[in-house]
């Protein structure tokens, strides 16, 4: 005789279920990824854009603090890289411009490819996180 006894086998594991977020808070999330571009108008503007949506929104609206919170991390990281690449340069005597500046336009177009997925992922309710990212602002 098998005995059924529920008790000693744990609960499977449920499946994430992306919570359905309004309209409004889909659209500070896409404006929380995709003001990171405002870096071709001020070269800070990529970290400071993504922190004025984490401020303003972190206690209103979750999903998009979250998602600016992440925009703001990858941008941060993105930026130490090029300031490492730029110092590189500069300490070997502009020689390591031989490998600094096709790493530097790589690490760009793939800063632009991935705040533009992000963007489209948030502005479809879906929380995006970025690959390579230091969180260093919890």
């Amino acid at each position: 005789m098998i005995e059924n006894d529920t008790a000693s086998i744990p609960p499977a594991p449920t499946p994430s279920i992306a919570v359905a977020q309004s309209s409004d808070e889909r659209l500070w999330a896409m404006i929380g990824h995709l003001s990171a571009f405002s870096a071709f108008v001020t070269g800070i503007g990529c970290i400071v854009g993504p922190l004025i949506v984490w401020l303003v929104k972190k206690d209103t609206l979750p999903f998009a603090a979250d998602q600016a919170k992440e925009a703001l991390n990858y941008n941060i990281t993105v930026a130490i890289a090029f300031v490492a690449l730029v110092l590189f340069s500069i300490i070997t005597l502009g020689i390591g411009l031989v490998i600094a500046y096709p790493v530097g336009v790589l690490l760009w177009l793939a800063w632009i490819v991935f705040t533009v997925i992000a963007a489209i992922k948030a502005n479809e309710g879906v929380a995006y996180r970025y690959p390579f990212t230091l969180r260093l602002v919890k």
